[in-house]
Order: C-alpha cells, then sequence, then structure tokens
C-alpha cells in the first residue's frame, strides 16, 4: 500500500508526468492514431519540462535579489516560501499530506463532473502544498493523523481547487480571448480580487501592452530587451547597494559584482524566454487532447494550469505586477519593524509570481491603473496575511519560513480558527463549505434555466 501511495505521489507531484498522461489518456479516448497520441503526449511532457525550466531559472535568479536585499537592510524576520515551509512539514505531516491529496483529487473530479464548476486542477505541486497546510491546520487542531482527518482534509482541498478557479475565470477569459483553459494557482483569490478592483477602479482603454515607445526606442518592444534592461538597472544598483564585497564574497564566487548583476538580469530574461516556448507548447498540444476528458469524462471541463501560463499574454504588466508588489512588501516590512510585530520579509519569488499575475488580472479589466491597484492589492494580502496565519501553524509557527499566496493564507486562516473553537466548528465548517458549493451550482442552474425559458 505504500509503494502505491509514494508511486501516486510521485506522479501528481510531478507536472509534467502527470498532464503527459492526462494528454495520452484524452488522445486515446479521441481514438486518434497511435502515432498522434505518441506525438501529443511527448510534447505535452516536454513542454512542461520546458515551462518547469523556465521557471527554475527566472527563480533561480530572483534567488541573489533576496540575498542582496536581507544584506543591504539588515532585517531578520519570518520569509514566505511555500517551497521551505512544506518541506519542513512534510517529515511530520508527509502520509497524512498523501492521503489528502489523494481525497482532495478525487473530490475535484467529482465536483467538475456533477456541478457547473467545470475546473480539473492540474497543477501538482500546488495540490500537494495545499493538502500539506490542510493536514498541519487540522492536525494542529487535534483531529488526530486518522481517516476522520484525510476525509475531511480531502473534502476541503478538493473543494477549494475547484472553486478558487472558478473565481478567475471571468478574468481568464478577458486575458486569453478565450475559455478553454483555467487558473490551478494558489494564488487565485489574490488574482480574483486584482480583476474586481481593476475592474471597479481601472480604464480598461489604456493597457499595459499599449505603452507609446517613440520610434528611436522601439526595440524595447521586443520583451527579452526590456526585461533584460530593466532588470539589469535594478540588478545593478542593487549589488552596489548591498556592497561590492558582499556579491563578491558572497554570492559571486570571485567574479565582479556588476558583471555578476548583468548576468543575473539576463539569466531572468532567459527564464522568461523559456517560459514562453514551454506555454506555446502546453496550449499547443493539452487543450485539444483535453478535449477527449472533456467530451467523455468530465463533460464540458477546463484543465486548470499552472500561473505562468497568462505570462505571454501581458509580458509589460509581468514586470510592472512583480516591482509594484515587491515595493508594497518592503513598505510593509518597515511597518511591522515600527509595530514590533512578526516581521515578513518579501518573498521575492513569491511577489515575482503572484505580483505579475494580479497585475495581468488587474489589466484584464482596468488596463495600467488596474494593473498596479491589483499588484498592490495582492502585495498587501501577501505581506500581512502571514502575521494571520502563524498563529494556527501549530509548531510550525516558529518556523523561520511560512506559506506565501492567498489561498493558502486565506482559506488557513479560516480553518485554523474554526479549529481554535473546536473540532466540532472545523467538521460544519468543511461540510458546510462543500455544501455551499453544491447549492451554489444547483442555485446558478436554475437561474440559467430560468433565463433560457424566458
Amino acid at each position: 500500500m505504500k509503494w502505491v501511495l509514494n508511486l501516486f505521489v510521485a506522479i501528481a507531484t510531478q507536472p509534467a508526468i502527470l498532464m503527459a498522461l492526462i494528454a495520452m489518456t484524452g488522445l486515446l479516448l479521441q481514438k486518434k492514431k497511435t502515432t498522434e497520441v505518441v506525438q501529443g503526449t511527448i510534447k505535452t511532457f516536454t513542454g512542461f519540462l520546458v515551462l518547469i525550466g523556465g521557471s527554475g531559472i527566472l527563480s533561480n535568479s530572483l534567488a541573489p535579489f533576496a540575498s542582496m536585499f536581507q544584506s543591504a537592510l539588515h532585517v531578520q524576520g519570518v520569509v514566505p516560501s511555500n517551497e521551505a515551509v512544506v518541506a519542513i512539514a512534510l517529515v511530520k505531516y508527509g502520509s497524512t499530506t498523501a492521503l489528502i491529496m489523494l481525497v482532495g483529487m478525487i473530490i475535484n473530479i467529482l465536483l467538475a463532473r456533477f456541478t457547473r464548476f467545470k475546473y480539473i486542477f492540474l497543477t501538482g505541486q500546488a495540490m500537494l502544498y495545499v493538502s500539506c497546510l490542510t493536514a498541519v491546520i487540522l492536525i494542529s487542531a487535534k483531529l488526530g493523523n486518522g481517516w476522520q482527518t484525510v476525509l475531511l482534509g480531502g473534502i476541503f482541498e478538493g473543494t477549494l481547487l475547484t472553486v478558487t478557479p472558478a473565481l478567475c475565470q471571468p478574468f481568464m477569459k478577458k486575458i486569453t480571448d478565450g475559455d478553454a483553459v483555467a487558473m490551478g494557482h494558489t494564488g487565485n483569490i489574490g488574482y480574483a480580487a486584482a480583476g474586481l478592483v481593476g475592474k471597479l477602479f481601472g480604464n480598461k482603454e489604456k493597457s499595459t501592452e499599449d505603452l507609446n515607445i517613440p520610434k528611436g526606442l522601439s526595440f524595447l518592444r521586443d520583451s527579452t530587451v526590456s526585461i533584460t534592461l530593466l532588470m539589469s538597472v535594478v540588478y545593478v544598483a542593487l549589488t552596489i547597494v548591498a556592497g561590492p564585497h558582499f556579491v563578491e564574497t558572497k554570492l559571486s564566487g570571485g567574479t565582479n559584482y556588476i558583471i555578476y548583476a548583468l548576468v543575473q538580469a539576463g539569466t531572468f530574461a532567459a527564464g522568461f524566454v523559456v517560459v514562453l516556448q514551454g506555454v506555446r507548447m502546453i496550449l499547443a498540444e493539452i487543450v485539444p487532447a483535453f478535449q477527449g476528458i472533456a467530451k467523455t469524462l468530465v463533460p464540458n471541463s477546463k484543465p486548470a494550469l499552472d500561473v505562468p501560463i497568462i505570462f505571454p499574454y501581458a509580458p509589460n504588466a509581468v514586470l510592472i505586477g512583480f516591482f509594484v508588489s515587491f515595493i508594497v512588501g518592503t513598505l510593509s516590512m518597515f511597518l511591522m519593524l515600527a509595530m514590533k510585530t512578526t516581521v515578513i520579509i518579501p518573498g521575492v519569488v513569491g511577489h515575482f509570481f503572484c505580483g505579475a499575475a494580479a497585475a495581468i488580472y488587474g489589466n484584464s479589466e482596468g488596463g495600467k491603473r488596474g494593473a498596479v491597484l491589483g499588484a498592490t492589492v495582492n502585495g498587501l494580502l501577501i505581506s500581512w496575511l502571514p502575521l494571520l496565519i502563524l498563529p494556527v501553524l501549530g509548531t510550525l509557527k516558529i518556523a523561520a519560513s511560512t506559506f506565501a499566496d492567498t489561498d493558502y493564507l486565506v482559506p488557513g486562516i479560516l480553518l485554523g480558527n474554526l479549529g481554535s473553537v473546536g473540532t466540532l466548528a472545523i467538521v460544519i465548517g468543511i461540510i458546510g463549505f462543500f455544501v455551499a458549493v453544491v447549492a451554489t451550482s444547483m442555485i446558478l442552474n436554475e437561474k440559467d434555466k430560468k433565463k433560457l425559458m424566458d
């Protein structure tokens, strides 16, 4: 039994393998030729590896950014990092996490099959992290690590990962100019909030992608060029502030600090190019292949994919969102120092991926102003909500890291506070959440029927 569980976790947490299997299943259900099945499966597998590789290049190029930032400001505190906190938690909660993840996937598929929320969440590492968060909170709330925790945790996770893509889909339609894919990331609550703020207070007519650039600077329209130049300025400035000695002794291995900064900026741009190529490959293969599953197993379902899937649609918004979100996080950190609370140091990777996506969502409904406001709102959420989740994480609250994205923070805080009331409250809360989603689907379906009849 244990080896089966380990195999399941190994597959589900490797997006390339998971997506390749799904593509293969979809193509087989469509009764495609063997050559088409093999081709589609391999291209999907390779495309996801390209996407993951690009994301890794981006994350690695941002790591020195974080080190220089902390060195320059001499600040110690808690750094939100999903990977770090989950690595700590899995030592103690690994088996329960895996079982919750399995039940959660089943609940997600069932809800997609029988409700109007036709979103199948396919970002494996995000599913694992949500499962881990759920296990930590439920066990810390004295539910133990038995079948009750696994069942309740799976219901909670599966319901959450069905609903959050639905919150984002109205904006995804605008971003992608279609309805073929959904957002399968753990910042969805923040992205939906960013899109709403952009819609309410932005100006849709002035997109971040329509910036007026003089003819002499037309080369800046090339995203690779503009990203490299902008990040070069940022990195060089930060290396100067951090100090040549720190950079050359701690980070660059003796390489001149200016040269090191330029290489890191170029590496960031290279990672972005790789991500774009991976996205193109995935969309070209997984969407047609997924139609087999949508038509046969879960009619009209949509794949909910990882956040870089939207980066090609608004590359200017990506950079705007990153810098706005990071600035908001930095200002929030200084305010926490003044207030003498626990200090949340801005996590560069979280602010990049979530800030970028929030700006794209804000831009979709509110243009440049919406992008800035959306990234600001998301930046505030991921800067201040970690303070509220720390008390409900049991022994993990003393760790030097915590969860970073809104879909861990908002549900985690709510679930943890229910647990502090008692086990009955948390059971009622989870079952109530599931029932509310099913009931909402039924009510909305009835409204649609009435509209058709009228």
